[in-house]
């Protein structure tokens, strides 16, 4: 996901860029102005309120702008990120939109200030006035206008300028040259991310191959929790004597044996643009640790796959996966794949609805072919992350 924050002086040439990098990068565009009416004109709940404050002459509060927000970005969950323009306008409100990137699992990449001396602003502003008719396109006006933008937006720029993600812009350039630079921002940012993918399905409904094939493909770092854990069992570690004891009673492994190995395998990835996690999060729990390992590597989960398989297809592929060298400890007997199809009922499907409740969970028919689910996966991929090759 790429989040952008897009400011500049009245004249800056803000709505042009505005339509570009929305267009270009499949971002859905934010203007608090523009939400407003929207709200008002549609008569929804937060709209009534702020028309009886607006009604009062009163200014419409943080809370209500922000609830605004938040119901866009969540109505706007196939967009590849979102640009906002006119937010936030305050020092309290970059707090406010700092906290709501939190609270979906996701962060502001940059704040991008179109720079423009103030006596080229009044020069574009007027020069406009001649040809828009706009009444506000006079120099008293223009002149309060920007000497009001310059009071509040500085503390705003100081605000992103202490957290290293505030870039300025020639804004005296031709507009093409503008975009350019802008372009160039964006791509350095973009090549920085990490696609970090999670891979949700039953045991048996083939996340493991599907998940290395994806992984190949995309230079991905494949993360699967079993894999790591028959590798400290092979070399015969107290930590996979441990594991071999749970696994032979149908247990899950605990937390603390599998968290420091998914933090070291990260560690040591180098060069790769990102992991794909299969087997992890097992648990709600788990998915509050994933998220705090991502944000710790200044990441976060990109993109979700639910694989679907019928109850009855899953139970004939474990029960022939039990009959080769690919077998599982959990595939020796129905009693253990029926014990572990449970948990994953129990304890997964839960983590699962969590997650669609601020991530957009794509679901994939795991009842076809191998290949054509593989296409179906990096299909997906490709078309929600344009960078990815």
């Amino acid at each position: 996901m790429l989040n952008i924050a897009l400011f500049g002086p009245p004249g800056a040439g803000k709505g042009t860029q505005s339509e570009f990098i929305v267009k270009k990068y499949n971002l859905c565009y934010i203007s608090t102005g523009d939400l407003l009416r929207e709200e008002l004109a549609s008569e929804t709940k937060l709209g009534l309120e702020a028309k009886s404050i607006i009604a009062e002459g009163g200014l419409v509060s943080d809370e209500i702008i922000v609830q605004i927000i938040e119901k866009t970005i969540k109505k706007n969950s196939d967009a590849n990120g979102f640009l906002f323009d006119g937010f936030p306008r305050t020092y309290i409100q970059a707090y406010i939109l700092e906290g709501l990137m939190i609270k979906l699992n996701s962060s502001l990449d940059c704040l991008i200030s179109i720079e423009v001396p103030e006596e080229e602003s009044v020069k574009r502003l007027l020069n406009r006035g001649k040809t828009s008719g706009r009444s506000d396109d006079n120099e008293l006006v223009i002149r309060n206008r920007l000497k009001e933008y310059k009071e509040k937006t500085l503390p705003v720029l100081n605000f992103y300028k202490e957290r290293g993600n505030y870039f300025s812009m020639n804004g005296v350039q031709t507009i093409n040259d503008v975009t350019e630079d802008i372009v160039n921002l964006i791509n350095t940012k973009l090549s920085k991310k990490l696609l970090n993918i999670v891979m949700f399905g039953y045991p048996g409904s083939g996340r493991g191959s599907l998940g290395k094939a994806l992984a190949e493909k995309f230079n991905l770092e494949f993360v699967a929790t079993g894999a790591m854990l028959e590798e400290e069992i092979e070399n015969g570690t107290e930590t996979g004597k441990k594991i071999k004891a749970l696994y032979d009673s149908g247990e899950l492994v605990p937390d603390d044996i599998v968290v420091p190995l998914i933090e070291q395998k990260i560690e040591n990835s180098k060069g790769v643009k990102g992991f794909i996690f299969k087997g992890f999060p097992r648990t709600l729990v788990q998915s509050y640790i994933l998220d705090g390992i991502l944000k710790k590597h200044d990441s976060y989960i990109a993109k979700i796959f639910e694989i679907e398989v019928d109850t009855l297809e899953l139970i004939r592929r474990l029960d022939r996966r039990s009959k080769t060298d690919a077998c599982m400890p959990y595939d020796t007997g129905a009693d253990k794949i029926v014990k572990r199809l449970q948990e994953h009922k129990e304890k997964t499907i839960p983590v699962i609805e969590k997650y669609k409740e601020n991530h957009e969970v794509s679901v994939i028919d795991g009842m076809l072919s191998f290949e054509k689910v593989f296409e179906n996966l990096s299909n997906e991929i490709e078309s929600s992350f344009k960078n990815v090759k």
